[in-house]
């Protein structure tokens, strides 16, 4: 028996010789026939090549005695070589003929047919559940799956997919070559990441192909594609693809997406309405009317001005349907967390896209802890009623926990489904931070020149620069309070300070710290003035929170996820949250000192006194408050070494709030202490440990002490009588 696998073994080995001495025989015998050729055909060709003799070359008896040694060698590594030559010349005929054909052959075999298109597909729900397993949102995407014939869907809906999605629909054969290179380009030159589908591609890979994001799937897409043009109509295919793509949610399909948003079948739809629709297969949570109108609002009219380009509608009648307004069914699943929940979602589309979010079968376990969820979205509801004699309708919240970069609790809005506003989510929308954002600037500072006990300067000044208007910072109180230290100016949020340590500064150095302690959205482009430091600039509350988390973890920044483990329709765990490893920022030393501020309830007596909604009860946290100067905004952030918890609140539409609205008493802090207690009860106090790098000055004058990083320059008093005229001295 053993001879058997033997026989072939050794067959295999002569298998690339074989192939070898063929090619090569067959070659002579080619060389030879051109050859008689040529020979017979002599005489008719009309220009000959001379012959040109070449004289020998007589080597010298000395020469020949030296070389013959070389001369032997070269002779039998040119025998080793040709073996080898004609070893690896068998085994590329043998690649060439034998495998490549069996590969071909079985990648052919593992290809869907296009015929699965035309059957009935079936698919298991998405469960998004919470950290302990609660579930928050189920997707049943064949529970919606409603399939409707062509014939019935209006012209205006297949006009507005066609015209987004692929304009040259009716004249390619599946693909579009000019799509892919420009796909190619953005995504391998510029780093933007675009798809080059047509409407067949787009079908073929959502019903016959998996969502992995490989060559070896866009290469079994395309020629798939190919084959599916061969076998159907157009009419067919667009039926197909009408019925087989994702509308967000559990809709799948244009007749069940209509009744999903508008609750009538597709055959009633307008062209108001089928614009809408047109735009949401791209991207169905990022464009969903649910989510946010304004954004799905823009992408109708993207849809509306490409069917104007194209020659579907005039002009009238795109501004028309642009006006008109759209009536969205209110939706009656079941939704826990639902700004999470669509945060969550739109994660996973990015990961995997909308086809197997919304078909996968997944079970997503995610960082949420719903009881704390359900806390911190009651008091919300609560204190924002409390608050409409102050002037806002909304809130929003987020809570973050530090060690293992999670979100715990994740509030978008007062109400997530109250009409017209509540889907929109403010945790991740821009917004100005107000006075919120001025630790960015003195943990720039404090890397710096400055301590804590830095005399700052509370007095007018106006900054001048060439065509532009004059900027002349005020405090929220209206009054100038003369020479405070870095700790008090901080402690009590005195904007006039903060602008001048920023213009010492320079505005982009504030950007770049801000950007890498967690502001995506900012970018150090020169665009930036001094009134930054004061929240002139947008940013979302989950970065700046993430920012406030950033002091939080001594100063290491790391990215917030929302997702544990993914596993697919199997059971097979495909995603599982791998170990996070902060990028330091700024120093453990300039974190301290933050912290120190920042939880001096002592310091911010002068502007906030004693009975205000920044201290727990035997906790020790550091606070900061925020409001815009019109008070649109109001916000609150405070953290420890393990939680970070960011609030706000205002209105959607950017309305005023009530001008004696006091940061700090009213507003975002009674919301922020409310929730705080929440994730501290029945936890131990934290503080933080100081660094080696950090020491404490006392001044037994006055029986005052600060902290100091080693190195940094140190008044000689801390006494507030005479820190006004005392010099510094280098720090031992």
């Amino acid at each position: 028996m053993l001879n058997t696998p033997i026989k072939i073994g050794a067959f295999l080995l002569k298998l690339p010789k074989t192939f070898g001495y063929f090619f090569l025989h067959l070659h002579d015998r080619v060389n030879k026939s051109i050859k008689k050729v040529i020979k017979r055909k002599k005489k008719h060709l009309f220009f000959v090549f001379p012959k040109i003799k070449v004289p020998r070359l007589q080597i010298p008896k000395s020469v020949k005695r030296i070389l013959e040694i070389p001369v032997f060698m070269l002779a039998l590594l040119n025998s080793i070589f040709k073996k080898i030559r004609l070893f690896l010349l068998g085994a590329l005929i043998t690649l060439l003929f034998v495998f490549v054909p069996y590969v071909v052959h079985s990648w052919f075999k593992e290809l869907p047919s296009p015929e699965m298109l035309t059957i009935e597909q079936k698919y298991g729900p998405t469960q998004i559940l919470d950290r302990n397993g609660v579930l928050l949102y189920e997707i049943y995407a064949d529970k919606k799956y409603d399939p409707v014939k062509l014939d019935r869907i209006p012209e205006n809906a297949i006009d507005a997919t066609i015209a987004v999605e692929d304009s040259l629909f009716y004249i390619h054969g599946g693909l579009r070559p000019d799509s892919i290179l420009r796909a190619f380009r953005k995504t391998f030159m510029d780093g933007d990441k675009q798809g080059g589908s047509t409407i067949t591609q787009q079908l073929v890979k959502n019903v016959l192909l998996t969502p992995e994001r490989t060559f070896s799937r866009k290469v079994k897409e395309a020629v798939l594609s190919v084959m599916v043009e061969a076998k159907y109509s157009k009419e067919q295919i667009l039926e197909m693809y009408l019925n087989n793509i994702a509308y967000g949610g559990n809709a799948w399909g244009i007749q069940s997406a209509s009744q999903k948003y508008f609750g009538k079948n597709a055959w009633e739809l307008n062209l108001a309405e089928s614009a809408m629709l047109a735009g949401l297969p791209s991207s169905p949570s990022l464009y969903s009317p649910l989510n946010d109108l304004g954004i799905a609002k823009e992408r109708q009219k993207y849809v509306l001005d490409r069917m104007f380009s194209l020659g579907y509608i005039n002009s009238e009648e795109a501004t028309a349907a642009f006006s008109q307004e759209l009536n969205i069914s209110p939706q009656k699943d079941f939704i826990g967390a639902p700004h999470f929940v669509n945060y969550v979602r739109q994660t996973l589309e990015n990961m995997y896209g909308s086809n197997f979010v919304n078909r996968g079968g997944l079970k997503v376990t995610t960082t949420l802890d719903y009881k704390l969820q359900q806390k911190a979205e009651a008091i919300i509801f609560d204190e924002v009623q409390k608050g409409t004699k102050y002037g806002f309708t909304n809130g929003a919240s987020v809570v973050l926990d530090v060690k293992n970069v999670e979100i715990l609790s994740y509030v978008g809005s007062l109400d997530y489904f109250a009409p017209g506003w509540g889907a929109y989510d403010v945790v991740i929308s821009y917004r100005q931070p107000g006075s919120s954002i001025k630790p960015v600037t003195y943990s720039l500072a404090l890397a710096d020149k400055f301590t804590p006990a830095t005399i700052l300067k509370d007095s007018p000044i106006t900054y001048k620069s060439p065509g532009s208007e004059s900027y002349k910072p005020v405090n929220y109180d209206g009054r100038y309070h003369g020479d405070v230290t870095l700790r008090s100016a901080l402690a009590n949020s005195y904007n006039v300070p903060a602008v001048k340590v920023a213009k010492a500064l320079g505005p982009d150095n504030i950007v770049a710290l801000g950007h890498d302690m967690g502001l995506t959205n900012w970018k150090v482009d020169g665009s930036y003035g001094l009134s930054v430091t004061l929240g002139g600039k947008e940013v979302r509350l989950l970065d700046l929170a993430n920012v406030y988390t950033t002091l939080a973890r001594k100063g290491a920044y790391a990215e917030p996820c929302s997702i544990i483990s993914i596993r697919d329709g199997r059971g097979y765990e495909i995603f599982s949250k791998k170990q996070v490893y902060p990028r330091q920022v700024i120093s453990e030393e300039v974190s301290y000192l933050m912290w120190h501020i920042l939880s001096d309830n002592q310091a911010r007596l002068p502007a906030f006194g004693t009975r205000n909604f920044l201290t727990v009860p035997d906790k020790h946290i550091a606070v900061k408050t925020g409001t815009t100067d019109q008070i649109k905004d109001n916000w609150t952030f405070g953290f420890t070494p393990s939680y970070t918890v960011g609030v706000w609140v205002g209105n959607n539409d950017n309305k005023p709030m009530n001008k004696y609205m006091a940061s700090g008493l009213t507003g975002a802090a009674p919301i922020w202490n409310r929730i705080m207690s929440e994730v501290l009860a029945e936890k131990a106090d934290e503080i933080f440990d100081m660094p080696s790098g950090v020491f404490v000055k006392k001044d037994e004058g006055c029986s005052r002490t600060d902290v100091f990083i080693k190195g940094s320059v140190v008044p000689k008093s801390l006494c507030p009588a005479t820190v006004r005229a005392e010099k510094i001295e280098e720090a031992d």
